[in-house]
C-alpha cells in the first residue's frame, strides 16, 4: 500500500489493521519515547497519584509502563515500585533512569499486560498511564489489574479523552492531508486504540465491569506539551507510537520532509510571537477501588 496519487488511499479497515503495533515496535521507539514524550507526563501523573492518594511504603505496580512515565513519579513519592512492559526496551529505558535517580525501591520486569505474572492481591495501588489504554483486549487487561490488587486496594487508568481535542494529532493529521489530500484521517467505528475509552462513561463502565467500586472519572485534567518547530511536534508524533511510523512508511521522504514545514508554519503560527506553542489533550483520569 502507497500512499501517492498512483494508488487509491487508505481504507479505515487497512487504517485499523495498522494500528497494533508489536513489541518490537516499541521496542525501536524506546529510547526516543524517554527523550522526547516521557519527560512532558510527570505532571499527568503526580496528579493522577493525588487523586488515589499514593503514600510513601505502599506497593505500586505500572502495567504497560512504559519508560516510566508514572513508575517513576510513583518512585518519587516513596512507593515500592514494580513497572511492567511487553517491550524490554522500554524497561530497560526504566531501569536506567532509576539507576541514574538511586530509586532503590523501584524495578522493572517485561511483561504482557494480558496475562500478568504475578500473584492476586499484592499491590495496594496499580495503574497505567497511556498503556492499557493500548491493548487490544482491555477489559482483559483491566480484570488483571483489579487481580493482582489486594481487597480495598485502588485502580489507576490514564488514558487520552475525544481525538477531535488532541491538538498535536489533529495538527499532524491536517499537515498530513495538506500534502497527502487523500489521507482518511483517523477511523470513527472502531476507533484507534488510543481512543476506546474517550467516552469516559465507557472508562467508568470497563472499570466497574473490572471489579472495581465506587469508580470516578476525573476529565479536569489535560496533558499540555511545549513544541517551539515543527521538528519538535514531528519528533514527539514519531516517538510517541510506532503507529505513526507505519503511516508515513505510505509516503515519500520528499513527502515526509514537506510534511514537517508544513508542521512547522502551524506551530509557528500558534505559537505567534512566543517562543513556543503549547497544545493540549483532554484526559480521562479513572480510578476505584477493589471489592
Amino acid at each position: 500500500m502507497t500512499i501517492d496519487d498512483a494508488t487509491p488511499p487508505a481504507t479505515h479497515e487497512e487504517f485499523a489493521h495498522q494500528e497494533f503495533a508489536p513489541p518490537e515496535a516499541w521496542d525501536a521507539i524506546a529510547a526516543d519515547y524517554a527523550a522526547f514524550v516521557a519527560p512532558g507526563e510527570e505532571a499527568i501523573a503526580n496528579a493522577a497519584l493525588r487523586l488515589v492518594g499514593l503514600g510513601r511504603g505502599e506497593r505500586f505496580l505500572d502495567v504497560a509502563a512504559g519508560t516510566g512515565g508514572l513508575s517513576l513519579p510513583a518512585a518519587r513519592l516513596g512507593a515500592t515500585v514494580l513497572a511492567t512492559d511487553w517491550s524490554a526496551s522500554m524497561i530497560s529505558q526504566f531501569e536506567r533512569r532509576v539507576s541514574i535517580e538511586g530509586l532503590t525501591q523501584a524495578t522493572g520486569r517485561v511483561m504482557d499486560a494480558h496475562q500478568l505474572a504475578l500473584e492476586d492481591d499484592q499491590f495496594d495501588v496499580t495503574g497505567s498511564q497511556f498503556g492499557v489504554m493500548l491493548v487490544p483486549d482491555q477489559p482483559s487487561a483491566l480484570r488483571e489489574m483489579v487481580r493482582v490488587t489486594r481487597p480495598g486496594g485502588r485502580v489507576l487508568l490514564i488514558a487520552y479523552g475525544p481525538p477531535a481535542e488532541f491538538e498535536a494529532l489533529q495538527f499532524f493529521i491536517a499537515a498530513l492531508q495538506c500534502v497527502v489530500p487523500e489521507f482518511e484521517g483517523l477511523p470513527d467505528d472502531p476507533a484507534p486504540l488510543e481512543f476506546q475509552v474517550a467516552d469516559p462513561e465507557v472508562m467508568r463502565q470497563r472499570l466497574s465491569e473490572a471489579g472495581l467500586r465506587d469508580v470516578q472519572v476525573d476529565t479536569s485534567h489535560q496533558e499540555r506539551v511545549e513544541f517551539c518547530s515543527g521538528d519538535d511536534c514531528w519528533k514527539w508524533m514519531r516517538s510517541s507510537n510506532p503507529i505513526v511510523d507505519m503511516i508515513l512508511s505510505e509516503i515519500t521522504a520528499q513527502q515526509q520532509e514537506t510534511v514537517r514545514e508544513v508542521l512547522h508554519g502551524m506551530i509557528r503560527e500558534r505559537a505567534q510571537d512566543r517562543d513556543c506553542a503549547t497544545l493540549t489533550a483532554p484526559l480521562n483520569i479513572g480510578y476505584g477501588w477493589k471489592l
